[in-house]
């Protein structure tokens, strides 16, 4: 099973840094997440990414987050297409998009249909990604005590959809999906549970991990509280042929050789339970040097 790393994981480092981490810590290719930074744009630039370090795109993330509203433009419809397209110039097999924002309405009444047409004409999945509600409690603290409340109360609690018309795609349906472990436990949701109503559509996987918190914590895969071993062994149970990505936040992270050690940390942890191959404890050490 491949297994990448997203360029989000290397922020404030940017995309070349992310296929230098790659390509140094073995890492499989990378997720391309198109956002404000131009080289992230452009196919020109990442297409030489890729011939320098020799890592390929496995998937493209979509331009949906909050923060990337107007890369790429204003039309979200337009912007998806051209998130496809994009990947098949590049060579990869997959498009994470999140469900359309309450306020899209347009591009959310025609998004499942868009989906369907794209994935219709073109070798590219477009995997629809779970997301997590707005939570009330995010107003009385964040970090742990938020944590702990959605444990004693086994949910959330009372919380706002920003999209439309749920922040589980499932609800909805499509043949393809990507889950993501951060967000279940920022949604309190149970992400066996949730990678069971996907099915075989569970087509990409965001391998990373949370207590519980108010916010999208996206901590290394065994920080936190998700059954992230237990997703592993039901994917391989299941023959997954999709793509595991790194997804984590090393935004905390005080030198480069702290950020390679999480990344290396998490490679480690796909390798053993996606690919049976135990980690090498001296090996990141030697790649966070290099780095």
């Amino acid at each position: 099973m491949l297994v990448g790393l997203s360029t989000a994981s290397v922020y404030p480092q940017n995309t070349e840094a992310a296929f230098r981490y790659a390509a140094e810590l073995g890492y499989d290719g990378v997720e391309l997440m198109v956002w404000a930074e131009p080289a992230s744009q452009s196919i020109a630039t990442v297409q030489a990414y890729v011939r320098k370090y020799d890592v390929p795109v496995l998937a493209v993330h979509a331009p949906c987050l909050l923060i990337s509203q107007r890369v790429w433009g204003a039309d979200p419809v337009a912007k998806l297409e051209r998130s496809v397209r994009t990947a098949e110039t590049l060579g990869a097999a997959t498009v994470v998009v999140h469900p359309p924002f309450r306020w899209q309405r347009r591009y959310a009444e025609g998004f499942a249909d868009q989906v369907a047409e794209l994935e219709e004409h073109s070798s590219v999945v477009v995997a629809v990604e779970n997301m997590f509600p707005m939570r009330a409690d995010s107003l009385f603290g964040r970090g742990a005590s938020a944590a702990k409340r959605l444990e004693r109360r086994g949910g959330p609690g009372w919380g706002l959809t920003a999209f439309s018309p749920s922040y589980d795609p499932t609800d909805t349906g499509f043949r393809h999906y990507t889950l993501d472990l951060s967000h279940t436990a920022t949604a309190g949701a149970d992400p066996l549970a949730l990678a069971a109503r996907m099915g075989h559509g569970l087509a990409h996987l965001h391998l990373a991990d949370g207590r519980g918190a108010a916010h999208d914590e996206h901590l290394v895969p065994g920080d936190g509280t998700q059954p992230c071993v237990e997703i592993c062994a039901q994917l391989v149970r299941n023959g997954f042929s999709g793509h595991a990505v790194a997804e984590i936040n090393t935004q905390n992270a005080r030198t480069t050789a702290h950020r390679a050690a999480m990344l290396h940390r998490t490679l480690a942890f796909a390798r053993l339970h996606l690919n049976g191959v135990a980690p090498t404890p001296a090996s990141a050490s030697a790649h966070a040097n290099q780095l």
